[in-house]
């Protein structure tokens, strides 16, 4: 009986552990970071629940085929630099199961993306494509930071244009996404250059170096910053003066301390995102 029971038990488990890992490769961070800005910039904009919903869940399947294409296509690599943390090399889940995830993913993007609307799904897609196509090569190039800025940039876009009228963002809130995506991007990339590096990978910040990337990382943050105070609606005020002195106060602070702290720019650089998502959720996504 004891052991029916622990067969009974195990046969539950393996498809739950399955599950578990396939989450654990869809990069579950970055993704639940993502779909909540968009959520919030959705909620801000005026969308009603059910349309915050459905754009919610445009972003998140997006977000999913990205994070799980990624995985896919770096298996061998990761393989290589010994990843145990990732569930293919761990051995949890198969390379295909993942990109089968992913195509999955993809697929259900489509309609949900158009649900808002042509405009808005075309420009979600693009964005999309953009993080694919990073998977797919551009990582391993000069201009790897290409679609994390356009992938960040198409996001306040795709929620603006799926509004009633269709009106276009504004400039501000496009282009600090974008600087936000690139900073993405340098924090991302930080923690594996070395691994990289030993695996032929060649973007942006691997060709700039450790040291290098992560002194430049708070910078396109301070950036969007800026942008946020000075485009944004109505005069920038005590509070937005404040998040600009803040920002470059804690990037600055990071930059000094690198000596002694060497994550010191990289917690920096998240104190000052974080101030930027909070200027974009509080200000919205304009109309230009």
């Amino acid at each position: 009986m004891h052991a029916i029971e622990n067969g009974a038990t195990g046969s539950l488990r393996r498809p739950v552990r399955a599950v578990y890992w396939l989450l654990r490769a869809c990069h579950p961070g970055p993704t639940a970071a993502v779909t909540l800005l968009v959520g919030g910039l959705a909620v801000a904009a005026g969308r009603s629940g059910p349309q915050a919903l459905l754009m919610t869940a445009a972003v998140l399947a997006g977000q999913l085929s990205v994070g799980w294409s990624n995985d896919a296509v770096d298996a061998a690599r990761d393989a290589v630099t010994g990843r145990r943390t990732k569930a293919v090399v761990a051995g949890e889940v198969s390379a295909g199961a993942v990109r089968a995830a992913a195509v999955g993913a993809l697929t259900l993007c489509l309609p949900l993306s158009f649900a808002c609307g042509p405009l808005a799904g075309t420009v979600h897609l693009l964005g999309v494509a953009a993080g694919w196509a990073y998977n797919l090569g551009l990582k391993a190039t000069a201009l790897s930071w290409l679609p994390y800025a356009v992938g960040f940039a198409s996001l306040p876009a795709f929620v603006a244009l799926g509004l009633p009228g269709r009106p276009w963002p504004a400039w501000w809130s496009v282009t600090a996404a974008a600087l936000l995506g690139v900073g993405a991007h340098l924090a991302d990339v930080l923690p594996d250059i070395a691994g990289d590096l030993a695996t032929g990978v060649r973007g942006w910040p691997q060709r700039l170096g450790r040291r290098r990337a992560a002194l430049l990382l708070p910078l396109p943050l301070v950036a969007a910053t800026v942008v946020l105070v000075s485009g944004g609606p109505g005069p920038a005020g005590a509070t937005g003066l404040l998040a600009v002195v803040a920002s470059v106060a804690v990037a600055v602070g990071g930059v000094l301390l690198a000596g002694v702290r060497p994550k010191a720019p990289f917690l920096g650089a998240v104190v000052v995102a974080a101030v930027d998502v909070t200027l974009l959720l509080r200000q919205g996504t304009g109309f230009g």
